[in-house]
């Protein structure tokens, strides 16, 4: 659920294989989508930055909505010992994947604090967290007001007093355009294709294509049919819902060059630049 921005979180591929070695019917297209567009170690980071300079300390518990292979939640508990983590997903041949990767990467002990089921967002009656994500733009599947509005004040509910809700979000005048971006990673091509847009509706239909050096391709890997919601649209449906302080964190650029860097910091104004990729933290209330 990713794009290739030119302002885009850092989603290095932790491949160590040699290049070249891929091809379209030795890959697994989950294995691919998280070497291509998730980086787990940094949003952990932010989740712990965002805590110290909000809460004055750490967040030990998170929920992560849509969260398909659960590697943020993986990362999560992986980072301290009293971490946990409970992961909701519709999907459930994804979750099973995501078992069986995770069942790989923890051990006995961490597994106890990851928790993953096959539910529906809006529904869930669980445990409350301190923390919530929603990342990857995965919420953009609602497509109306109400709709979003509903999940938020689900989000919020679930929540501890003083929880955050951390979001993603993504535009710029290139999300608006039908296109494909091509990034070259190790062994193979992640392609962010933005099949369709309709101003009138602002539905957009975006796919994940991955190429190889045989020249093979594992086309529509992964679909999206979503709308794609604005900034000022997003934050007032979370203040609607019943946030509050409802922060931008917009990402620096490099000094040399308009490549982001991967620092976010708060930000009231953003730049008219043709792509970026940003968090959004709400609070269930202030400190």
């Amino acid at each position: 659920m990713g794009t290739t921005k030119k302002k885009s979180k850092d989603r290095r591929s932790r491949s160590q294989r040699k290049k070249g070695w891929r091809t379209a019917s030795s890959s697994d297209r989950h294995e691919l989508y998280e070497l291509s567009v998730q980086n787990t170690e940094a949003e952990v980071e932010f989740i712990d930055k965002v805590w110290t300079q909000l809460r004055g300390r750490l967040a030990s518990s998170i929920r992560e909505d849509f969260c398909g292979t659960a590697a943020a939640s993986a990362e999560w508990v992986l980072a301290r010992d009293d971490n946990t983590a409970i992961g909701f997903d519709l999907d459930q041949e994804v979750l099973d994947w995501g078992i069986r990767r995770n069942s790989e990467r923890l051990d006995e002990e961490q597994l106890q604090r990851l928790q993953v089921h096959n539910a529906d967002v809006r529904a869930v009656q669980a445990e409350r967290v301190q923390t919530i994500l929603a990342m990857n733009f995965s919420y953009f599947l609602f497509k109306t007001r109400e709709d979003l509005r509903q999940y938020f004040e689900h989000a919020r509910e679930g929540l501890l007093d003083d929880g955050i809700f951390i979001l993603d979000a993504y535009g710029g005048s290139e999300s608006y355009e039908e296109m494909e971006e091509e990034k070259d990673l190790d062994g193979f091509t992640y392609v962010w294709d933005q099949a369709s847009y309709d101003p009138i509706t602002g539905d957009v239909v975006n796919h994940i294509h991955f190429r190889f050096p045989d020249e093979t391709e594992m086309t529509k890997a992964f679909t999206y049919e979503w709308r794609l919601w604005s900034l000022p649209e997003i934050r007032e449906l979370l203040e609607e819902a019943g946030f509050t302080n409802v922060t931008v964190w917009w990402e620096g650029n490099e000094e040399d060059s308009e490549e982001g860097n991967g620092v976010f910091e708060p930000a009231e104004h953003g730049e008219a630049c043709p792509g970026w990729i940003v968090y959004i933290t709400a609070e269930k209330s202030s400190a």
